[in-house]
């Protein structure tokens, strides 16, 4: 069986051994505040920043989720209103949740075949009253992605407000400019093939600023608490530590991200080829400059698109469903590092014999 679900979607075949040498090494009751546990922590961040091309002067913490990354953002760095662009369901959950925290929040959308104009959005101005701007780099329930030139021109134009990003379903597979904003964050459940439970969150040394600056304690997982402990590689609370030793033994196998991004860009290309010309479902997404490397979404009618699901199914092939808005007419496709070139050829073949 191939997997091509979104999320949680495939792991590394070799989890299945780290599993069992995390058994056998003890980790499983391993203590948090040991330093043994400490090492490894500091090891796991200094692989991150190596492997996935992080600044060093960057602080990694490790959180529970992605969904969780926006709740302490909302607590710790939005004293007082967060801005929040988005074009797909994540994007607008996340709005929901800095809202129900800061009801002063708002937010604006764009369609998934529209690269928002910087210079009509209705962005911060000099009252510093906007405390971040949100955007999601890749939104995963559309197949839509924000380009590196966007963000750029996003956070030139902030001033005091920080800019964060919801990089769920791209982290750790495509190259990202991490200096370009200031909270960067995602799941280990996409691109780095592990299991879900793990979040990771990534802060600039103005973010950093920022948070010690606020101060805000109220919260088990404040980050103002978080980060004095990351001072010492630990957490404030008992944290996953078998998700952190699997992340740690993913990143000493994978390739850097340099070459992990440019095999899916390439693998990306030739499937967006493909059902352009030779199916009878299309992209969901008719803009290539809009199109997200590491999510396809195919649409089609109803009917269509439960008939390919089940057809695909019986032959080992599990597609992801669509979600939100698009769950009735599209199917989603991950193109993750995990997922072997073997089982895109299996699903190329599979709709050139059942649906061209």
């Amino acid at each position: 069986m191939y997997t091509f679900n979104p999320g949680p979607s495939a792991v590394y075949p070799a989890v299945r051994g780290y599993l069992q040498d995390a058994f056998d090494e003890g980790w499983l009751s391993a203590p948090h505040r040991g330093e043994r546990f400490t090492g490894l922590m500091r090891q796991t961040v200094a692989d991150m920043k190596a492997k996935l091309n992080i600044p060093q002067d960057y602080t990694i913490f490790f959180l529970s989720s992605a969904t969780e990354c926006w709740e302490v953002l909302a607590q710790s760095l939005t004293p007082t209103k967060s801005f929040h662009l988005y074009s797909g369901a994540f994007g607008e959950k996340w709005f929901e949740y800095a809202k129900a925290l800061r009801p002063a929040s708002t937010g604006q959308q764009f369609g998934v075949d529209e690269a928002p104009e910087i210079y009509t959005l209705p962005l911060p101005d000099e009252s510093g009253q906007t405390d971040l701007v949100c955007i999601t780099q890749n939104e995963t329930s559309n197949a839509t992605q924000l380009r590196d030139g966007f963000v750029l021109n996003l956070y030139n134009r902030l001033g005091n407000a920080l800019l964060a990003v919801d990089a769920t379903s791209s982290l750790a597979g495509i190259q990202l400019k991490y200096i370009k904003a200031d909270i960067w964050f995602g799941s280990v459940q996409k691109c780095f093939g592990l299991p879900a439970g793990l979040g990771i969150m990534v802060l600039s040394p103005r973010a950093v600023a920022r948070l010690r600056s606020i101060n805000e304690r109220s919260h088990y997982n404040s980050l103002t608490a978080q980060y004095e402990k990351m001072l010492n590689f630990q957490t404030t609370h008992t944290p996953n530590v078998l998700g952190i030793y699997l992340l740690s033994r993913v990143l000493q196998d994978r390739e850097p991200i340099k070459a992990v991004h440019q095999h899916l860009l390439d693998r990306a290309a030739k499937l967006y080829d493909y059902f352009e010309q030779a199916t009878q479902l299309t992209p969901l997404v008719t803009n290539p400059e809009t199109r997200s490397t590491t999510v396809i979404a195919l649409q089609g009618a109803p009917a269509l698109i439960d008939e390919v699901k089940r057809r695909a199914l019986a032959q080992g092939l599990q597609l992801g469903n669509g979600y939100g808005t698009w769950k009735a007419n599209t199917l989603r496709i991950a193109n993750f590092p995990a997922i072997p070139d073997a089982a895109y050829e299996q699903l190329v073949q599979f709709f050139a014999r059942e649906f061209s």
